[in-house]
């Protein structure tokens, strides 16, 4: 599979300012993937019997979706890049992550898809630390 993310950065035409495109590749890509994954638990969740006892999970999960998809968004746009902004949402993202990972995991044992949704936002939560610290 092409990775189009790194692709379409390589092409950029403009210098990106030293940023580590590895790095914000490998974020951008785990915030969509996470922004999926937390949109599909949230579903899933729906689907279940007990789902008024899920009711804080799917919150969080709609929340957490939200916030990756914009994070995706923002990291893939560079003219009149601002760098405080990029850290803020990052901020938020990791945030936002670390919240339904925790939510998830709850619930992990007997609902397959939290596992799966809590892994995704780790993934993503630590995509977002490792970005952070290559733009310090």
């Amino acid at each position: 599979m092409t990775n189009h993310v790194k692709t379409m950065l390589d092409t950029y035409p403009k210098d990106l300012g030293g940023i580590d495109t590895q790095a914000l590749a490998a974020c951008i890509e785990a915030c969509f993937e996470c922004a999926q994954t937390c949109t599909a638990c949230a579903d899933a969740c729906l689907s279940e019997d007990m789902v008024a006892e899920l009711t804080k999970c799917i919150r969080t999960n709609l929340d957490c979706a939200d916030v990756c998809e914009t994070t995706g968004k923002v990291l893939s746009r560079h003219t009149g890049y601002d760098a405080n902004l990029t850290r803020a949402v990052l901020e938020a993202c990791q945030a936002a992550c670390k919240a339904c990972a925790d939510e998830c995991e709850q619930h992990a044992q007997m609902h397959e898809h939290c596992r799966v949704c809590a892994e995704a936002c780790r993934r993503c939560e630590r995509a977002c630390a490792e970005l952070l610290a290559a733009l310090a």
